[in-house]
C-alpha cells in the first residue's frame, strides 16, 4: 500500500510501468472535467474509472481486495476516509468473484487514512481496502480509480 501526494508519483516510477502509465494519466489530465465512467487506456491491461458518489458509513461496508489488478485510487474532490488492514489469514465474506476481480471481509479495519483531493492511494493485492467512508458526515467526492493488470 501506498499513500502519497500525486505531486510525489516519480518517487515510485521503478515500481512498474503500466503503474507509470497511471500516474501520467492522472498527471496530464483535467480529471475535474472529465465525467464518470469507464476508460479504456491500454486494453484489459490499464483502465480507469471515474466515481462520484456521496460517502457512506463504515458500519455497512467490507473491506475488498482484489487480484488480477492493483488499484491507483485518486482523490479529484472532496475526501474520504479510506480502511486499511493486510490480507492475512482473514477467510473472505465474499469469496472471490473472477469475473469482477474482488472479494470482500468482514473484519473491521486497523486503520483509517483521510483520503483528500490530491491524494492517491495504491492497493495491491494484500492491500484490505474499505474506501468511500465518511469523515464526520456524508459528502460528494469525485475519485478515479485506474486499474493496473497484474
Amino acid at each position: 500500500m501506498i499513500v502519497d501526494q500525486l505531486d510525489n508519483a516519480h518517487l515510485y516510477a521503478g515500481i512498474s510501468t503500466q503503474i507509470n502509465k497511471a500516474f501520467d494519466y492522472l498527471q496530464n489530465n483535467k480529471l475535474e472535467t472529465i465525467p464518470a465512467g469507464k476508460y479504456v487506456l491500454d486494453g484489459n491491461d490499464l483502465f480507469a474509472i471515474v466515481q462520484e458518489y456521496d460517502t457512506m458509513d463504515s458500519a455497512t461496508e467490507q473491506m475488498e481486495s482484489h487480484r488480477k489488478y492493483i488499484d491507483v485510487q485518486y482523490m479529484i474532490e472532496g475526501a474520504e476516509l479510506v480502511g486499511h488492514a493486510l490480507l492475512q489469514d482473514q477467510r473472505p465474506s465474499k469469496e472471490y468473484d473472477t469475473e469482477n476481480d474482488y472479494m470482500l471481509f468482514a473484519e473491521k479495519p486497523t486503520f483509517f487514512t483521510k483520503m483528500e483531493a490530491g491524494t492517491f492511494m495504491v492497493f495491491f493485492p494484500s492491500d484490505l481496502h474499505m474506501p468511500c467512508i465518511k469523515d464526520v458526515n456524508a459528502a460528494r467526492v469525485k475519485k478515479i480509480v485506474i486499474k493496473v493488470k497484474i
